[in-house]
């Protein structure tokens, strides 16, 4: 697996799993689809049982754990078997949790200090977040300048029509949705329509057409 969780895929899905149940075939129909890198929030209690029955039993998924807020979290993700970590924002503890657990990670971040404060500890990757309530494309455009050497995966509010406004800046590497999980087709067990939805991402270049 690359060091860079940016460089997995251009559209990380981010999951929220209720049933443990629904874990292994979701990230199947998911992986099927084109997108193996899954993130799954530490949302609900569920959490840790579907990251470890993801890492069990889809070989092919690369699955991290998202909504990572505590070091405490950190040891629990990474005894689940997550393979990269993503935070909506970042404190020293947590960093240093994160640094120390040897796993890729995303940091959040909103504004223009964080990302000057990651960089000054050596951070240079990092998750834009809430994406389009901090300011979306034009906010990240006008990072780019100052701050080339970060690089970023939005989320927040991206779906399947401005994730290529995201993917065609020159400091996004890739971008997190749930677009392609809708809370319906989980309920009802549709992987098929899932699996659709996520090829249809895979597909996505900068310019808006399948590569």
């Amino acid at each position: 697996m690359t060091d860079s969780v940016l460089d997995l895929a251009p559209v990380v899905p981010v999951v929220v799993v209720q049933d443990v149940a629904d874990a292994v075939p979701l990230a199947r129909a998911l992986v099927a689809g084109g997108l193996p890198a899954i993130e799954v929030t530490l949302r609900t209690p569920a959490a840790p049982e579907a990251i470890r029955a993801i890492a069990d039993q889809v070989p092919d998924a690369v699955v991290g754990a998202g909504t990572v807020i505590t070091p405490a979290q950190v040891t629990e993700s990474v005894a689940a078997g997550a393979r990269f970590l993503v935070s909506p924002g970042w404190t020293d503890a947590l960093l240093e949790a994160m640094r120390a657990c040897g796993l890729p990670f995303l940091p959040g971040v909103s504004t223009t200090s964080e990302v000057v404060a990651l960089l000054e500890r050596g951070v240079r990757e990092m998750k834009f977040f809430p994406a389009q309530a901090a300011g979306g494309t034009a906010y990240l455009r006008s990072l780019a300048g100052p701050l080339p050497q970060a690089r970023f995966c939005p989320t927040g509010g991206i779906g399947l029509g401005s994730a290529p406004e995201y993917l065609a800046l020159p400091n996004v590497g890739c971008v997190g949705g749930s677009w392609m999980v809708p809370p319906d087709a989980v309920a009802a067990g549709d992987w098929g329509r899932i699996e659709e939805l996520a090829r249809e991402a895979a597909g996505l270049s900068a310019d808006g057409t399948c590569r």
